[in-house]
């Protein structure tokens, strides 16, 4: 599965739609707004405004297929939000069901990676 929204992501949800009978894993990884300290280092991150820019679902459903032509996984669930963000929502999520851990931890881990480098998505950061 691969969705943008606009609204939370419910991490209950994505478990139940990733899991398999025969999983041995089950990863999820949220990647959530931080209060980061700004440019000049005396402000701290208030909001984060994530924009499409392109075609977002192609990238999510190459980097999907990818992910699981590389590790044996059983399914990959990439899920990303956009519009304004407070600190601590949930950004993204990356989930992953494969038999064992080691190929659920990389390619969760990859999957993790890819995501922060999408050319489809922009994001601008405001301090105060």
């Amino acid at each position: 599965m691969i969705k943008v929204v606009s609204c939370p992501i419910d991490p209950v949800q994505v478990f139940d739609a990733v899991k398999k009978n025969s999983s041995g894993s089950v990863l999820l990884h949220y990647a959530i707004v931080k209060h980061d300290m700004g440019p000049d280092g005396s402000k701290k991150t208030a909001r984060i405004e994530y924009q499409e820019n392109g075609d977002v679902l192609f990238e999510l459903q190459k980097i999907k297929d990818e992910l699981e032509a590389e590790w044996q996984v059983e399914d990959v669930v990439l899920i990303l939000r956009v519009g304004c963000l407070s600190v601590h929502d949930i950004i993204s999520l990356v989930a992953v069901s494969s038999p064992n851990s080691k190929d659920a931890f990389a390619a969760c881990q990859n999957g993790i990676q890819r995501l922060k480098k999408m050319a489809t998505i922009v994001k601008n950061e405001y301090f105060g």
